[in-house]
């Protein structure tokens, strides 16, 4: 029996792989030309998913005259652009002390406010580029589902709050005040933030890349990177030469040479539902469209999507050896399971609706869990990345972050604090693989010890963060 063709009762006829079930929706794009040989440009961009995009788009917007070539692997919007849970969200990636420590306490409020507007100019886009990926910002809410989750969320909460991000950002909310807004089993509590919007992503990264192609920029599929140097990108197919060479590669990053520890490329798993009846839309109060996670260590993610299904997500195998990723986005069996009881546990009345999808990708990981812009003006290297599973709005934001340095623009954006950052690279093997896939156990188990019927946050947690420094 193979992952692929994993059969249970509420699994029959699941379909396991092929890139993303948002793909399912709107077909896989033909490839457009590989490159043709030895190429110049201005600048080039290693990377079609969106921040290379993004990034493509606004030097494209500033710069109409700039010859700008993308070079893809696959196709534009193949890995975690098209694969990702869809939550156009403003939550920043990482610990707030560490970008402190390169902006202070201003800069991370400005970041917080960016990341804030960031949401709101992914949404502009859209409407002046005619794409329509099933954009609705009802916010996002986190919901706590045991004592521990609860003590975890309110701690988390007045954190923030002691840096200045207030009821602007997020607020709490009440047992009561979460049932109104969805019914999820066994919820004492949530935090809310209206600055989130469901997004079906395959829709959002192949409308801006078709925008990009409308700005005049190049793109060439089916053309690997293989190095990257100041002043070209090497492929097998020839050699692009440009003042400016951009790496926008996340959690695909270690497939150039001499990058295999720069940033880990961590997996995450998704499953989709078979559309849901009407009675089971009601019994579950969820009539907007608010992206719901919950307070667990090893938690989850979900929204209800624009066809009336639940896409739910959360961490499967998150970490392979050696850095290696996902064969076109197949998840294993036991994790498939996994996120089915999740799903059920938090919506009993979705257990025998069955699952129709089930796909994974990657995330880029830093050593030090935080986002990073950065451009070498010596060099004309460039990198954006490191989102940690919070990606969708910040590829909007680091790329118009990284066209600003390219462009030499003198903007706030450039003065964020997490730009130019410099982050020591992970360990070598085994020791990364060994203490990334310690810490999950150390999270799973501390959920199992939460749902047993702790009264307090597991210190098991504790533990496992400082192993890997997150």
């Amino acid at each position: 029996m193979t992952d692929r063709t994993y059969q249970s009762r509420r699994t029959a006829g699941l379909t396991n792989g092929r890139v993303s079930f948002w793909y399912d929706q709107i077909g896989l794009p033909e490839r457009g030309e590989a490159l043709p040989g030895d190429r110049t440009a201005d600048v080039c961009i290693v990377g079609a998913g969106l921040t290379g995009l993004w990034t493509a788009y606004h030097l494209a917007t500033h710069r109409p005259d700039l010859r700008i070539v993308m070079l893809e692997k696959e196709f534009a919007g193949y890995g975690a652009s098209g694969r990702n849970g869809g939550w156009l969200s403003a939550e920043l990636a990482g610990n707030l002390d560490r970008y402190a420590a390169s902006g202070g306490r201003d800069g991370v409020l400005r970041l917080v406010r960016a990341m804030e507007g960031a949401v709101d100019d992914v949404i502009a886009v859209c409407a002046e580029e005619g794409i329509d990926a099933d954009i609705v910002k009802n916010g996002v809410l986190h919901v706590a589902r045991s004592e521990p989750q609860l003590a975890r969320m309110d701690a988390s909460l007045a954190a923030h709050r002691a840096w200045g991000i207030g009821e602007w950002h997020e607020r709490r909310l009440t047992r009561r005040e979460v049932h109104e807004r969805v019914r999820i089993e066994g919820a004492l509590g949530a935090v809310y933030s209206p600055h989130c919007a469901r997004v079906q992503p395959a829709k959002l990264v192949q409308g801006i890349a078709a925008a990009v192609r409308r700005k005049g920029v190049t793109i060439y599929e089916d053309t690997e990177v293989t190095a990257i140097e100041p002043g070209r990108a090497v492929t097998q197919r020839g050699v692009v030469r440009a003042e400016h060479v951009l790496r926008c590669l996340e959690g695909y990053t270690a497939s150039v040479q001499g990058r295999r520890r720069e940033w880990l490329p961590m997996n995450s798993s998704m499953v989709a539902t078979e559309p849901l009846p009407d009675d089971i839309w009601a019994e579950l109060g969820w009539d907007g469209a608010e992206l719901v996670g919950d307070a667990a260590n090893a938690y989850s993610y979900a929204q209800r999507t624009a066809d009336g299904r639940i896409a739910i997500g959360g961490r499967g195998v998150p970490y392979r050896y050696g850095s290696r990723t996902d064969a076109d986005g197949i998840t294993q069996a036991w994790t498939v399971e996994s996120l089915a009881a999740i799903l059920h546990s938090q919506f009993p009345a979705t257990a025998d609706v069955p699952l129709a999808r089930a796909w994974c990708g990657v995330l880029g990981v830093p050593r030090d869990w935080c986002a990073s812009v950065s451009l070498d003006p010596r060099t004309g290297l460039g990198w954006a990345g490191g989102y940690v599973g919070s990606g969708l709005t910040t590829t909007n934001l680091a790329g118009r972050t990284l066209a600003d340095l390219v462009l030499r623009r003198d903007t706030d954006l450039v003065t964020l604090p997490w730009t130019n950052r410099r982050v020591r690279r992970w360990e070598p093997e085994p020791l990364r693989w060994l203490g990334v896939r310690s810490m999950y156990l150390l999270y799973r188990e501390a959920d199992r010890r939460e749902a047993a019927g702790l009264r307090r946050p597991s210190r098991i947690t504790r533990f496992a963060n400082l192993l890997t420094g997150r």
